[in-house]
């Protein structure tokens, strides 16, 4: 099965919850102000978030207006292209040797999507050692050794309540001493001290920047898409301790919410990067933005 008819499944309560709102809206009739308004509230219930619906809008008429549009079927090819825009981000493809950290609350799938990136990354021909750097939560580690072994690739673990700063630390050690290409860094998520998380997080990119100078660094922010727009403050909470460079949405299969990741790229300016499609080790792959729209449209 292609990539496109994958991600296509994976939208099928997105395009549910979007798709049949939107043939409702654009079912034979004048661009008319009635229209618009429908079409602001399809988009809204939809998760497309404010922000973004607004930009959309503004485009659509513009668009509407310059190309001289009249009929539906083409406004819905210009929203097409609107949407693939604002999700479509130009991001630099990896440099090897590479360090990934991984931030997000507990709850979102962190774990699971690491030993899925890890995976990923092993199909593309490139070796990966895996940090579990999660020394708070009770049994992280051993979770996180599951998925590592079910990858096929190497963890460093210290015991519960260890410094996680040493954990990256001796993994960047060992990654350098076998020219391993890919270290993934496991992190905290607990939310109800914040000024800890934050210091921890600043902590182990310290270590990180000053033990693998060489090395191209990407932080990365693990979201639950069931989460819909609450998925915007835990993007803002992370930003503050770390500057994020993309997303991993896990669990679209589940949700029918995906249009959150409009709203976080009009918002934010952060792209995603990843997405989760399904439970098994494979279903983590490369965002498309032009299969995503097409997807739920």
């Amino acid at each position: 099965m292609g990539l496109f008819s994958r991600i296509k499944d994976a939208l099928i309560k997105t395009k549910e919850n979007i798709g049949r709102k939107l043939f409702e809206t654009f079912k034979g009739r004048a661009l008319d102000d009635a229209f618009y308004e429908d079409l602001e509230m399809a988009l809204i219930s939809a998760d497309v978030g404010v922000m973004a619906t607004e930009t959309i809008l503004d485009e659509l008429r513009q668009a509407a207006y310059k190309k001289k549009l009249t009929d539906t079927e083409s406004a819905k090819n210009e929203l097409r292209s609107i949407m693939v825009g604002i999700v479509d981000f130009d991001i630099l493809p990896f440099r090897y040797p590479l360090v990934i950290m991984l931030a997000g609350v507990n709850g979102v799938g962190k774990t699971t999507a690491i030993g899925k990136l890890a995976k990923y990354f092993l199909s593309i021909g490139k070796s990966v050692i895996v940090a579990a750097a999660d020394t708070f939560r009770a049994a992280a580690s051993e979770q996180l050794e599951v998925w590592a072994q079910r990858a096929g690739v190497r963890i460093i673990k210290h015991s519960e309540g260890s410094d996680p700063a040493a954990v990256v630390y001796d993994a960047i050690s060992s990654a350098k001493a076998k020219n391993t290409d890919v270290v993934l860094v496991d992190t905290a998520g607990r939310l109800h001290n914040k000024k800890n998380l934050m210091e921890e997080l600043k902590k182990i990119g310290r270590v990180v920047t000053r033990e693998a100078p060489n090395s191209e660094v990407r932080n990365y922010l693990v979201l639950d898409a069931t989460t819909g727009q609450n998925a915007i403050s835990q993007v803002e909470f992370f930003d503050e301790a770390i500057e994020i460079d993309g997303i991993v949405l896990t669990k679209l299969d589940s949700s029918a919410k995906g249009g959150v990741v409009m709203a976080i790229a009009e918002e934010l300016k952060i792209p995603v990067v990843f997405v989760g499609i399904g439970e098994t080790i494979d279903d983590l792959i490369p965002f498309d933005a032009t299969d995503f729209i097409d997807g739920i449209l």
